[in-house]
């Protein structure tokens, strides 16, 4: 594994522990995509740091379990401003 995909990867792994960002968030400070932050995360990380891992999996399982309520929130935001928008 390169150094650079290496340091990406530990970094990514400290910046969701710390923030607990969501993975797309995290693509855009990394300037990756979330494809290759989510293989980072949960492929790369667990060879490089197992417990480091272990946190970051926790929050991943966590986002995963709520992102239904993120998505109705952004659908609620997104018609409320068409909404005010129109009027």
């Amino acid at each position: 594994m390169h150094e650079y995909i290496r340091e990406r990867t530990i970094s990514a792994g400290r910046h969701i522990v710390e923030t607990e960002e969501t993975v797309r968030s995290i693509a855009k400070i990394f300037g990756v995509s979330k494809s290759t932050v989510h293989k980072d995360l949960t492929e790369r990380l667990p060879k490089l740091d197992p417990a480091l891992a272990d946190e970051v999996k926790s929050i991943l399982h966590y986002h995963k379990a709520i992102r239904h309520l993120r998505g109705g929130e952004a659908t609620k935001a997104k018609y409320e401003k068409q909404q005010h928008l129109s009027n």
